[in-house]
């Protein structure tokens, strides 16, 4: 897949998920973190999550749109999605078995994606 495609696909589905985040914290965070995605804080945290991830895949439609700097995007999208991974490794304990493997996974996939964009963008 060429690079900008891959990297819209990748800002396309990360305003999706963050937006999924931040309209319904509870629903869409309960397969990473399980019951406790119906708490307060964890909404809060869902949110800021998913915003941040709504900010990013705006920006590098933004980018991909105007001719900016995609690659930057795409490696902050890396970042994040790595600190994501990060988090569920460190927590898998106590996640549920999609929270663990499954949104490990997507998390890995995100960050990999998102440097293979980078790469082919320079």
């Amino acid at each position: 897949m060429e690079a900008r495609a891959l990297a819209r696909q990748l800002a396309i589905g990360r305003v999706v998920i963050g937006g999924a985040l931040a309209l319904a914290p509870a629903l869409a965070a309960r397969g990473w973190i399980g019951e406790v995605s119906a708490t307060p804080g964890a909404q809060a945290l869902a949110r800021g999550f998913g915003m941040r991830d709504v900010a990013i895949g705006a920006g590098a439609l933004a980018a991909l749109q105007g001719g900016g700097n995609v690659r930057d995007w795409m490696l902050a999208g890396a970042a994040a999605d790595a600190a994501d991974l990060a988090a569920t490794v460190l927590a898998r304990r106590d996640l549920p078995w999609l929270g663990r493997f499954g949104i490990g996974a997507l998390a890995a996939t995100g960050a990999t994606l998102s440097l293979v964009a980078a790469r082919d963008l320079a």
